[in-house]
């Protein structure tokens, strides 16, 4: 029996769109899946689903029966049921690729990796923007607005680094302060996820107890800190293993690769790197992600962010002109779609050199679409044991101590990002620059100053006089 998600659309309250409207908005996620993000990350990676039409009353009788299920956070938004129809996708949670273990228990984490590398674009304005990552900077304005009562110690360099001990430290940092980057389910049911008042030590004991089935059958180990320690570093090197392979063979096909080493490769702001720092040892610079697997993948697509929002916003604002005077070019432009075949292949071209025409703003543009889905995607990690014998070549295994799992990976949350917000982007990235200038930097950088001085070799000069 196939297990299945149903999605249906949310709108915010007295903005219901027609039927018409929203098979119409559904078909553009789909064809965007299909046509799009498939060719950036491959086929074994992306599910777009299909859209399917179901009777009014049972849409009705579901609404009622999940609304008190839904987070506060989302219940701005009202569910459609006036239109009956919905996709229905997958459910990642499951393996995708191998139907044998679909009764044995499944482990499924799911990591929001957020924005892998420091902006190189010659257009922004401020330095700091070029030292410290935009997810660290953003940590520190979401506390002052409530969103969070502390910082994590998440960075996403350290997890894109492909180097395992960073690797680590980031999985690490995402399993003490998960927030909404970091969930866990056990056969579908969510386990381990953002609590903002979590204690992670007792949700570490509670998690390994869910965990030790997994990693340690034969009830080997005894119970306490130790075991959980144990647990849950046996998880992260799973994670890592898994988000380092490569289980799909299509590669982007007309894709040329923006250069990954344009950014830095770490960011001031990370723990790991600070811990350095301290300890008076050299960074670590990225060991390099293999090109197959699904976290290169997701950076090469988020680096088509080349000229950082400072930069875009210009080129925003021609295209609005452009619209302005006329309206009527909004569907040629292919603003709304479709997204097709025809669509995708504008965006390979990288050239930076602006001829000053709207057709350059508009790749730009919708390059920058594409690289703000790729910030907020999700990746999912299912896991299930599997025995020995039924280990091949055909199905990617990861091993542990005492353990051997077949996995999946999969991405999810790949909605395009609307057109309409990135004058929003272009605010929230000033406030994010801003707020840590004047409340972070501030504070840290005498100390931080003075580290670095203990740590770099004393030079006299001298002066004539």
């Amino acid at each position: 029996q196939r297990c299945v998600v149903l999605r249906f659309l949310k709108s915010p309250p007295n903005q219901n769109k027609t039927p018409e409207e929203i098979l119409h908005h559904l078909q553009n996620i789909i064809h965007f899946g299909k046509h799009v993000m498939k060719q950036f990350f491959g086929e074994n990676y992306v599910h777009h689903g299909e859209i399917i039409q179901l009777p009014l009353d049972f849409v009705r009788q579901l609404c009622l029966k999940i609304q008190p299920e839904r987070p506060e956070c989302r219940c701005d938004k009202d569910m459609d049921t006036l239109s009956g129809y919905a996709m229905c996708l997958p459910n990642l949670t499951r393996l995708q690729t191998f139907r044998f273990a679909e009764h044995r228990p499944i482990l499924c984490i799911e990591i929001k990796p957020k924005c892998g590398f420091i902006p190189f674009s010659s257009h922004v304005s401020q330095e700091i923007k070029h030292k410290v990552c935009r997810y660290c900077m953003h940590q520190h304005l979401k506390v002052a607005n409530g969103k969070w009562k502390r910082p994590s110690k998440y960075c996403p360099l350290d997890l894109f680094s492909g180097n395992k001990q960073r690797m680590h430290f980031a999985l690490k940092s995402l399993l003490q302060e998960a927030q909404n980057n970091l969930k866990i389910f056990k056969n579908g049911e969510l386990i381990y996820g953002c609590k903002d008042d979590q204690d992670f030590v007792s949700d570490w004991n509670e998690l390994a107890r869910h965990l030790k089935p997994f990693f340690f059958p034969s009830n080997g180990l005894v119970s306490g800190p130790h075991c959980t320690r144990t647990i849950v570093k046996e998880l992260i090197h799973v994670i890592t293993m898994a988000l380092l392979s490569s289980t799909d063979t299509c590669r982007a096909g007309d894709m040329k690769t923006v250069p990954i080493s344009q950014g830095r490769s770490y960011c001031e702001a990370s723990a790991f790197n600070k811990e350095l720092v301290r300890n008076g040892k050299d960074k670590l610079e990225s060991s390099g992600l293999p090109r197959g697997c699904l976290l290169y993948k997701t950076l090469q697509a988020q680096m088509l962010d080349m000229l950082d929002i400072e930069g875009l916003y210009p080129l925003y604002s021609r295209v609005e002109q452009y619209l302005e005077e006329f309206p009527e070019e909004r569907s040629t432009l292919q603003i709304d779609g479709p997204y097709n075949e025809a669509f995708y292949e504008k965006l390979l071209d990288l050239s930076q050199e602006d001829d000053g025409t709207v057709a350059f703003a508009l790749t730009k543009v919708q390059q920058y679409r594409i690289a703000m889905t790729a910030k907020d995607c999700s990746i999912m990690i299912a896991l299930s044991p599997c025995l020995q014998d039924e280990c091949s070549e055909q199905r990617p295994v990861v091993l542990t101590s005492k353990s051997r799992f077949t996995f999946s990976v999969s991405v999810l949350d790949l909605d395009l990002k609307p057109y309409e917000s990135i004058p929003h982007q272009y605010k929230l990235d000033g406030e994010i620059v801003n707020y840590y200038l004047k409340n972070v930097q501030a504070k840290e950088d005498p100390v931080m100053s003075n580290l670095f001085k203990e740590n770099e070799d004393c030079t006299l000069v001298l002066h004539k006089v």
